[in-house]
């Protein structure tokens, strides 16, 4: 692990393989950390990419900021760590919230992306009642702690069978969201209620894109992807079946197929 001073605060993120290699930004979701991408990492350094994953803001080992945490910031986060690194362009990818991370990455940024992967997530502004739950949501963990939520969304975070049928991935998937620090994913709910809409965007994304989702994913379901298919000019959807909306864990092979395949056929 290393740690990088950005924009007022200290993130914790890894830096691997090749330096000479092309680089891969894996941005993670809520509430998780940079550990989510462990087998991405893994399977692309062994390709020879270089690959940089960070814990955001108010996540994992990361500073905590308290408040309102919009994705912007994060985008800026991320944009400044590839400052840092002296990186002035980079695949950009991430999952769930990540994704819509990425979108704002892009709006700010287009010409730093040199591809985007959007992994189980939607471009549509929130709406009046899910800003109301995210703020009473993130109310809760403020007051209760991660654990009730992690118990109660444990099933749709990971399919239910694959809850059963591979332990290791939904402890890991556990781990990450009880360790979660409550001020950080409450502000990062409370700046996701606010997030602007990214539909128009996608018309606009000048890059290639890659879409991802778990076939079984209740919370961005495959409708949501095929929609962000349709309106990227230069997209390719891959649906993984048996997963839910953690499919590189769930199914960290055929994840890392499909990432593998459209990373190839990138421009050098």
């Amino acid at each position: 692990m290393a740690t990088a001073a950005v924009n007022g605060v200290t993130l914790a993120y890894d830096d691997q393989g090749d330096r000479d290699g092309a680089p891969v930004v894996l941005v993670h979701g809520h509430p998780f950390d940079r550990t989510m991408w462990a087998p991405q990492a893994a399977r692309l350094t062994a390709a020879g990419y270089r690959v940089i994953t960070a814990d955001l803001r108010g996540y994992g080992e990361s500073q905590v900021v308290p408040g309102v945490t919009p994705l912007e910031a994060f985008a800026r986060d991320t944009a400044a760590l590839m400052d840092h690194l002296r990186l002035a362009r980079a695949v950009v990818g991430g999952l769930s919230m990540g994704g819509q991370i990425v979108m704002e990455f892009y709006r700010l940024f287009p010409e730093r992306a040199a591809a985007l992967v959007l992994a189980d997530t939607f471009p549509r502004a929130e709406t009046p009642e899910g800003r109301a739950a995210r703020n009473e949501m993130a109310d809760r963990l403020l007051r209760e702690g991660m654990d009730g939520y992690a118990g109660e969304v444990i099933d749709r975070m990971v399919a239910p069978y694959n809850v059963a049928e591979l332990p290791g991935v939904a402890e890991h998937v556990l781990r990450m969201m009880r360790s979660a620090p409550p001020q950080g994913a409450a502000a990062a709910l409370r700046g996701r209620a606010e997030r602007p809409d990214y539909c128009a965007l996608l018309a606009e994304v000048a890059v290639p894109a890659l879409v991802v989702v778990g076939a079984d994913d209740a919370y961005t379901p495959v409708s949501d992807a095929e929609y962000m298919h349709e309106q990227l000019p230069d997209s390719t959807l891959v649906v993984v079946e048996g997963a839910a909306h953690m499919p590189n864990l769930e199914r960290a092979d055929a994840f890392d197929a499909a990432l593998l395949a459209f990373l190839e056929r990138l421009p050098a």
